[in-house]
This record gives structure tokens, C-alpha cells and sequence, in this order.
């Protein structure tokens, strides 16, 4: 495994938010217009859903350079990005790329849920390193984050088929992530008795 390196915490950032900001404006500038190839006509959102693929990969590319690796949760993101930007570009079908984020968050909820059963917190797994809690806090904290991530694909469900596409972009592209932030924020300060501070 590659040694990771230190990397500006900006330029992390910006690979890591970037590619989904471009989206974002990328729909804004090409959502009223259609685009013709191989005398297929393309609505302006299947268009930059094809755009963002190669964005985030440059984006992924970078930060595996300047850090020397990438979580897991990236790598499943991106495969489920370029998989249904590709069944959403094959089949000329926006719902594709908007069911990705109900399966995405769908299968977060699942293998957090599996952990659970087993009487592990998976999240403590990934995370422990960062952030040194005791095993109770990782359990009242992966049950929580399974019920978040639950909650999210039932929304998206929701929010896809009877909102606009307008709608969607904008909360798949600021209002989920705010959530989600301010979720994990919220439990990190209720659950600081569990946090394990080394001298």
C-alpha cells in the first residue's frame, strides 16, 4: 500500500468538493438546451452528467497523487458515478444518474445495518484512526448514521420523482451534504464523553 502524504488541507478540498461544484454549474449553464449527437438529441443534465465522469476521475487522480491514496467510500462513489452517468448517457434517461444517489446512500445504510447485527461498527473500522472513541460511542453512533443514510435514500426517492430536476441538483449538490454535515457534527458533541483523548 502506498505511503500517504501530507497534502494542503485547501487542495484536499477542492478535490474532493470540486468535481460535484462543476456539476452543479455545468447543468446551470447547459440545462436549457438540447444537444444533438449521431442524431440523438441529449437534454442539457444527461450532458454534463457525461461531463462530470471525466472531472471527478481527473479529481481522483489528483488526490491519489498528492496523497498516495483513496478511501473506499471514493472508489464506490466514483464506480457508481461513471456506472449510472453510463446507463444514464446509454439509455438517454436521467433517472439513472438521479437513482444513483438513493443506491448509494441505500448501500451505506445496508453494510453499516450488516455491522450491526454482527455486533460491530464498521464505521469504527474506517474511521477509528482518525478519531479514537470507545466501542459503545461507534455502535450509538453507526446506528444513528445507519438510520441517516436510510433516511437520505428515502428522501432522494421522494425528491426525484415528484420534484424538478432543478430541485434534485440542488439539493443533491448543497442540501445533502449540509445535512449529512450537520448530522455527523451534532453527534460528534453528544457523543464527546465516549471520544478517547490520549496526554
Amino acid at each position: 500500500m502506498a505511503e500517504e502524504k501530507d497534502i494542503n488541507p485547501i487542495l484536499k478540498q477542492v478535490l474532493e468538493l470540486g468535481p460535484t461544484l462543476a456539476f452543479f454549474l455545468l447543468y446551470l449553464r447547459m440545462r436549457d438546451n438540447t444537444y444533438t449527437w449521431a442524431g440523438t438529441e441529449y437534454s442539457g443534465f444527461i450532458v454534463a452528467t457525461v461531463a462530470f465522469v471525466p472531472v471527478l476521475l481527473i479529481a481522483m487522480g489528483a488526490l491519489w497523487y498528492f496523497t498516495g491514496k483513496l478511501s473506499r467510500m471514493q472508489i464506490f462513489t466514483a464506480f457508481m458515478v461513471i456506472f449510472f452517468g453510463g446507463l444514464t448517457a446509454y439509455f438517454n434517461d436521467e433517472r439513472f444518474f438521479k437513482m444513483k444517489t438513493t443506491l448509494v446512500y441505500g448501500f451505506f445504510a445496508v453494510i453499516l445495518g450488516i455491522g450491526l447485527v454482527q455486533g460491530k461498527s464498521y464505521l469504527a473500522y474506517v474511521l477509528s484512526d482518525a478519531l479514537p472513541m470507545a466501542h459503545e460511542g461507534w455502535m450509538i453512533l453507526t446506528r444513528r448514521l445507519t438510520m441517516m443514510f436510510g433516511a437520505l435514500a428515502v428522501g432522494n426517492e421522494i425528491i426525484w420523482r415528484t420534484m424538478s430536476t432543478d430541485a434534485w441538483v440542488k439539493i443533491e449538490t448543497f442540501g445533502f451534504p449540509i445535512l449529512l454535515f450537520g448530522f455527523l457534527w451534532l453527534q460528534f458533541v453528544a457523543l464527546q464523553k465516549y471520544i478517547e483523548i490520549e496526554d
